[in-house]
């Protein structure tokens, strides 16, 4: 019996979506091995670190305040939003941390510098230099023993991989790849938590998002690059006996956000008096998102942090099993974009001019719903802050931040 077409239709489009993921997985790493610049001949980028005081202020940084049970965690992106808030956290709870950052201009620098003061004056030094740079990471593991890295360096926003996808593969893979090198030569690996991203259910539309869903079709290069990631993530982990746990955020917001995210420009547009654009679905379809407070997330950060094994391997060879894991955090609420701005608008005081309009073929997604019962179950998180409660404390940081006096909100 012949069988029917839609099963032959869903086979080739499977065929075609695993045929352009695992190209774009090959070009990315020729890309990585032959095509971007050696750092070892970048002069300038060398210029940024290194000297006896330089290397004071990792060591100091990276001395943990109590010795029991303390960690020794390299964060890279740490003057990122969530790198500065996971990094300022395991700080206060005594931990040592050596942040790393690039600092570039995708967003506002200033924003970069100001989270990295606040850092400074919290014991964390954050070192000024490229995921890419190999010299760099093998210096600071040199001086350092690493017990964990959390790694959130990664070039963000879906829409702007329109305008620059060589910065994704860039960030996003080769980035990556040479961290995990870096961390399979140490002796002793440090176990490795890196920030996955919600995007990777793409087209899915099972919901809620579940980590045993597929994550095959994703629609957008963003997506696409942390698919990629989440595939090497398991290479280095069965090779090399790397630990290493993924994260999949979802819609992460609060104070010292990122510019490019919705609530942070609906707030500015609000508060300008300009056009806050709002899109719609087909069919005038809601778009929502699992709107993710800043607190839970590094509460899910540290929680994985502190349950991550020990990495099994030495000197880049495999000694035994290593644990592999991948978790949801989201807030599991999604709420229409349509709520984000009326609540910002009762938050300001301030009645927005909107304008609706079709969702444009950028590659976001209608909606995005997290199930985090497997976090829950491993990592004790459960999400506290709904979006009211949420928003407002990023608001009262706005308003304070971006004041006429100039004065700045701590973390």
């Amino acid at each position: 019996m012949d069988k029917p077409l839609y099963v032959h239709r869903f086979r080739y489009h499977f065929s075609i979506t695993k045929l352009l993921f695992w190209s774009l997985l090959f070009l990315s790493l020729i890309y990585f091995f032959f095509y971007h610049p050696p750092s070892s001949s970048d002069s300038s980028r060398r210029r940024l670190w290194g000297g006896a005081d330089w290397e004071y202020r990792v060591l100091h940084s990276a001395r943990p305040r109590s010795r029991a049970g303390s960690r020794v965690v390299l964060v890279t992106g740490a003057a990122g939003f969530i790198g500065t808030h996971v990094s300022a956290a395991l700080r206060r709870r005594g931990d040592g941390v050596v942040g790393l950052d690039n600092f570039n201009d995708y967003y506002d620098t200033s924003l970069k510098r100001g989270r990295a003061s606040l850092l400074e004056r919290a014991g964390v030094f954050v070192v000024e230099g490229d995921i890419n740079d190999s010299l760099l990471l093998k210096k600071l593991f040199g001086l350092v023993k690493f017990s964990h890295v959390m790694h959130l360096a990664a070039q963000a926003g879906v829409r702007y991989a329109m305008k620059n996808p060589s910065s994704y593969v860039n960030s996003n893979i080769a980035g990556f790849v040479n961290v995990l090198e870096v961390c399979k030569f140490a002796n002793p690996q440090p176990a490795i938590i890196w920030a996955s991203s919600s995007s990777v259910y793409g087209l899915n539309t099972k919901i809620p998002f579940s980590e045993k869903d597929r994550t095959d079709q994703p629609s957008s290069l963003y997506a696409a690059t942390k698919k990629a990631g989440e595939e090497i993530a398991h290479t280095y982990n069965h090779i090399y006996g790397l630990s290493i746990t993924g994260l999949r955020f979802f819609t992460v917001y609060g104070p010292w956000g990122r510019p490019d995210m919705a609530y942070f420009f609906f707030t500015r547009n609000i508060l300008k008096r300009k056009n806050v654009v709002i899109f719609e679905g087909p069919d005038h379809s809601t778009v929502a998102r699992d709107f993710t407070y800043i607190d839970d997330i590094v509460k899910g950060c540290l929680a994985a942090l502190d349950t991550a094994k020990k990495s099994t391997g030495s000197g880049g060879k495999k000694r035994g099993p290593a644990q592999l894991r991948v978790f949801n955090l989201g807030n599991t609420t999604p709420e229409p974009v349509g709520k984000l701005v009326s609540t910002l608008e009762k938050l300001l005081k301030v009645k927005a001019k909107k304008i609706v309009l079709p969702m444009p073929a950028n590659g976001d997604v209608l909606f995005t719903h997290a199930n985090v019962s497997l976090a829950q179950r491993e990592l004790g998180y459960k999400p506290k802050t709904d979006l009211q409660a949420g928003l407002k404390k990023f608001v009262r940081w706005y308003l304070d931040y971006y004041s006429p006096s100039g004065k700045k909100s701590a973390v």
